[in-house]
């Protein structure tokens, strides 16, 4: 209906912004990793999704088409709305996302908030051959290491980064300058070193 929207950004809050179009003020719910690109009082456009429900309409923002597009396949698996998806892409960049999805790895998935062990699966068998990642080897850092061990240290250490309130897009460089760590909490120690920065 709406497909995207150019404006000021007038209010800036954890999740959502309000984005005055020529006098009229929309009100976005966004991800973290949009909330990064926007600055107040400066113009952006954001791509939109409106959400219909029976007792409410929601607009949803996105910084760049890559975000969206993925956005759009997420609430088309069943059991996913629009705040479950956006929940995920607040702590997941979208290359990570892609590669966990194409690589099988629901032991990522279920670190996102909303993801049972259920959804997560679902989410595979119906994405796996609808998403494609063109991110680099940092983004892929936590998803293709061979050594199962490393992995499994680095994924704890991923989900300790997250209960802390990091995005997955700081945590993917800390954790791999970190990844020397002999063991999960020395990982964590050289992540929140590295974040302090």
């Amino acid at each position: 209906m709406i497909g995207y929207l150019r404006g000021k950004v007038t209010y800036l809050l954890i999740d959502y912004a309000i984005l005055d179009v020529q006098g009229v003020g929309y009100r976005l719910f966004i991800s973290e990793a949009t909330r990064r690109e926007l600055r107040l009082n400066e113009e952006t456009q954001l791509f939109t999704y409106l959400s219909v429900r029976e007792d409410a309409l929601q607009l949803y923002g996105f910084y760049t088409q890559k975000e969206y597009d993925i956005f759009q396949l997420l609430i088309s698996v069943s059991g996913i709305g629009p705040k479950v998806a956006l929940g995920m892409l607040s702590h997941i960049s979208v290359e990570s996302l892609c590669h966990a999805i194409i690589n099988k790895q629901a032991s990522i998935l279920t670190k996102l908030p909303g993801i049972g062990k259920k959804s997560a699966e679902r989410l595979i068998l119906e994405l796996k051959d609808k998403v494609s990642c063109d991110g680099g080897e940092e983004e892929q850092l936590l998803l293709t290491n061979e050594d199962e061990v490393a992995d499994d240290k680095l994924s704890e250490a991923q989900a300790a980064l997250m209960a802390l309130g990091y995005a997955q897009a700081e945590i993917t460089p800390a954790l791999k300058q970190a990844a020397r760590g002999k063991d999960t909490s020395e990982i964590i120690k050289l992540a929140l070193k590295y974040l302090s920065k």
